[in-house]
């Protein structure tokens, strides 16, 4: 049986919270791809598939706060991958792969910072959940 844990209400808030801003951001950059992308020096195709990326993620994370248990595995799937996508945001910005403007350069290191933020109080939220009971 998988490890299940009843998620504390800083672990529930924040996952809220994380779920809210991937539904935020997915939705703007879906609909506001184009002129973004002439903004931020960013390609709108990976721009698009990052909405659609965070489109999905945010249901996943609502899944687990809207829910009394969850897999901790899933719950560490979600800090890992907060932690991946801060990390991977900011060496995109140094790999050479995109020549983003100043202001996206900004936007790029603002939302990672907020994403690893985010992986911080989920990860200390996790630590305050209690073991669900066999």
């Amino acid at each position: 049986m998988m490890n299940r844990i009843i998620p504390s209400d800083v672990l529930r808030g924040v996952l809220w919270a994380d779920a809210a801003s991937c539904t935020a951001m997915g939705l703007l950059l879906s609909v506001l791809a184009t002129p973004l992308a002439r903004w931020f020096g960013l390609p709108a195709a990976m721009l698009l598939q990052a909405s659609v990326f965070l489109l999905g993620f945010a249901l996943l994370v609502a899944c687990l706060a809207w829910r009394r248990s969850s897999p901790r595995l899933l719950v560490w799937a979600v800090i890992l991958g907060n932690a991946v996508w801060a990390l991977d945001s900011l060496l995109l910005l140094v790999s050479g792969w995109v020549a983003p403007t100043l202001l996206g350069g900004l936007f790029v290191a603002a939302q990672a910072l907020v994403v690893a933020v985010l992986a911080e109080l989920e990860y200390a939220g996790l630590r305050r959940s209690a073991p669900l009971a066999a």
